[in-house]
C-alpha cells in the first residue's frame, strides 16, 4: 500500500462506511456490524500509517496531482499520525460498546452514519494541509455532533444542544475571520505556505493579533478556561455511548489545532501567545477540578475533569520545550484512554443499577467487582497515580515546568492532581463502597457476580448487552497497562512529533518540496 494511498484511506473509510450504513437504514443488525469492521479497518490503516511516518518520514499529497499549494493537499507526521490511530482506537472501542448500548431508535435515526461523518471529520482536521479545508473538516465534524448529541430528542438534550450548538457557531465565526486575515496578508491558505510566508512579513503585531482569534476559536473547541461552560452543560445529556465518542475526539481535535498553529504559524511573539496559554492552562485546570468536586453524578463529574486535564495538554504547548510537547502529545493520547474508559464504565454501572447518581450506585464492589478494578485502573491512570499513564504524562510535563523554571504552573499541576485523585475517591467512595442508600445484597460470589453480569438482579434480561458493553472497558483498560509498560517506546514516538514540531522547516519541505 503505497503512501499516498495510506493518508487518504483513513478518511475515505469512516465516509465510506457512513454511506453504507445511512443506505442500510432499516437493517439495524447490519449497520453495527458494517460500522465495527469499518472502525478495524480504520484501526488497522492507522497503526500502518504511523509506522511509515516513523520509518520514513513525513507524508504527503496532494488531490489530483495538483502540485503545492495549488492543490488540496494532506499531510501525515508524527502529531497527526499518532492522532488518527489514538481516534481510530476510540472509535472501535465505542463501537463495541454501542453494540450493547445504544437503542433502536436512535439507531433508526442515524447514528452510524453521523458517528462515521464525526469520525471522518476528525480524521480530515487531523490530516489536512490546508486552513479553509481545517474549517470545514471542523464544520463536518460540528454538525455531526448536532445530531448525535440531539438523538433522542429528550428536552435535557435539547436544552443541552442550544448552548452546545451557539458557541460553537461563535467559534467558528473566530475560526473563519482568523483564516480570512491569513488568506488576506499571505495569499495562501495551504498551512506550509503559510508558515513560510508568515515569516517575510514584519508586522508582528498583527500576526499576534491573529494569533488571539484562533485562541479564541481553538479555545471553544478545546473547553479551556474561561471558554468551557458549553461543555459540562451539554456533555451529561447523551447516552454513554456518544459521551464516550465526544470526550475521545471532540475537544481534542481542539487541543491539536492549537498545538499545529502555535507551532507552525504564531511563533514569533512567544513570550506574549504562549504566556496568555499558560494562565489559561492554569485556570483551566483550577476550575475543571473545583467544578468536578461538586458534582454527585457520575458523568458530570467525569465532564468536568475532560476540562481539568486539557488544561495539562495546553500547559506542554505553552511551554513550548521539546520535553514540554512530548508531554503535551503524550498528555492528549492518555487522557483520550482513560477519560474514553471512565465514561464507559459510568454506561455500564447505569446499565446495571439504571442510574448515573453516585450515592444511588454505592456498593457496586461488592457486586460487581470486575467493574471495580476496571474503574481503579483508569481512574487511577487519570489521576497520575504511578506506574500508569498519567504518572508519566505529568512526570514529562513537570520536567518541562523545571527546565523553564516555570514553578507557578508547576505547583498548580500538582496539585490539581491531587484534587483529581479527590474526585475519583469520592466516586469510588459514593458509587462502589457500600452505601447506606444501596439496596442490594453484598458479599455474592458466584459467576455472574465475579464478572459483574449480576445474580438474578433486574439485570438479568441484558447480561449479554452488559458482557458486550464490557469488552471496550477491558480493552481501554489494557491499553493503559501496556502504555504505561512500554513507555519508554511511546516516548520515543512522541518525541519525534515533538522534533518535528519545533522544526517547520522539516513539515514545509515535505509539503512543498
Amino acid at each position: 500500500m503505497t503512501a499516498h494511498l495510506l493518508i487518504v484511506l483513513p478518511i475515505v473509510i469512516p465516509f465510506a462506511v457512513g454511506i453504507v450504513t445511512l443506505l442500510l437504514r432499516k437493517k439495524p443488525q447490519w449497520q453495527q456490524w458494517i460500522n465495527l469492521v469499518g472502525m478495524v479497518s480504520l484501526m488497522a490503516v492507522a497503526i500502518q500509517l504511523l509506522y511509515v511516518v516513523h520509518t520514513q518520514g513525513i507524508q504527503a499529497t496532494t488531490l489530483g496531482d495538483w502540485p503545492a499549494p495549488f492543490g488540496i493537499t494532506f499531510v501525515a507526521d508524527h502529531l497527526a499520525a499518532i492522532m488518527v490511530l489514538s481516534g481510530a482506537l476510540m472509535g472501535v472501542a465505542v463501537s463495541i460498546f454501542g453494540l450493547g448500548d445504544m437503542d433502536k431508535r436512535r439507531v433508526a435515526y442515524g447514528f452510524y452514519p453521523f458517528m462515521n461523518l464525526l469520525i471522518g471529520g476528525v480524521v480530515g482536521a487531523y490530516l489536512t494541509g490546508d486552513l479553509f479545508n481545517l474549517y470545514v473538516w471542523f464544520e463536518v465534524l460540528l454538525i455531526a455532533s448536532f445530531v448525535l448529541m440531539a438523538l433522542g430528542n429528550t428536552r435535557e438534550q435539547l436544552t443541552a444542544n442550544i448552548k452546545y450548538v451557539a458557541i460553537n457557531l461563535v467559534s467558528s465565526l473566530f475560526f473563519l475571520g482568523g483564516v480570512g486575515l491569513i488568506y488576506g496578508i499571505t495569499g495562501s491558505l495551504n498551512m506550509a505556505e503559510v508558515a513560510t510566508l508568515l515569516a517575510e512579513i514584519d508586522s508582528p503585531a498583527l500576526i499576534t493579533t491573529i494569533s488571539m482569534l484562533f485562541i479564541v476559536s481553538f479555545g471553544i473547541k478545546s473547553a479551556i478556561f474561561p471558554l468551557y461552560f458549553w461543555l459540562p452543560a451539554s456533555y451529561h445529556t447523551p447516552p454513554p455511548t456518544i459521551i464516550a465518542l465526544f470526550a475521545g475526539l471532540l475537544t481534542k481535535v481542539g487541543v491539536y489545532a492549537l498545538i499545529r498553529v502555535f507551532t507552525l504559524f504564531f511563533t514569533y511573539d512567544v513570550g506574549y501567545t504562549h504566556t496568555i496559554l499558560l494562565w489559561v492552562a492554569g485556570f483551566t485546570m483550577v476550575s475543571g477540578v473545583l467544578g468536578a468536586a461538586v458534582q454527585n453524578d457520575f458523568r458530570r463529574v467525569l465532564s468536568f475533569h475532560i476540562v481539568s486535564q486539557i488544561g495539562y495538554m495546553i500547559m506542554g504547548l505553552a511551554l513550548f520545550t521539546p520535553v514540554a510537547l512530548v508531554g503535551a502529545i503524550f498528555y492528549i493520547v492518555h487522557n483520550q484512554l482513560a477519560k474514553t474508559n471512565l465514561f464507559l464504565i459510568s454506561g455500564v454501572a447505569n446499565r446495571l443499577e439504571g442510574t448515573f447518581t453516585l450515592k444511588k450506585l454505592g456498593g457496586l464492589y461488592a457486586v460487581y467487582p470486575g467493574l471495580a478494578i476496571l474503574f481503579v485502573i483508569s481512574s487511577f491512570a487519570l489521576a497520575g497515580f504511578p506506574p500508569l499513564t498519567g504518572f508519566w504524562g505529568k512526570l514529562v510535563l513537570a520536567i518541562g515546568a523545571l527546565e523553564t523554571q516555570e514553578y507557578i504552573i508547576l505547583a498548580v499541576a500538582l496539585a490539581v492532581g491531587m484534587m483529581t485523585m479527590f474526585s475519583m475517591a469520592k466516586i469510588w467512595m459514593y458509587g462502589f463502597m457500600p452505601g447506606t442508600e444501596s439496596n442490594r445484597e453484598a458479599g455474592s460470589t458466584d459467576e455472574h457476580t465475579l464478572l459483574g453480569l449480576g445474580n438474578g438482579t433486574a439485570t438479568e434480561p441484558y447480561v449479554k448487552s452488559v458482557w458486550v458493553m464490557y469488552l471496550p472497558v477491558v480493552f481501554i483498560a489494557a491499553l493503559i497497562v501496556f502504555v504505561s509498560v512500554f513507555f519508554g517506546t511511546v516516548y520515543d514516538v512522541t518525541e519525534q512529533a515533538a522534533i518535528e514540531l519545533l522544526d517547520p522547516s522539516l513539515y514545509i519541505d515535505a509539503v512543498l518540496d
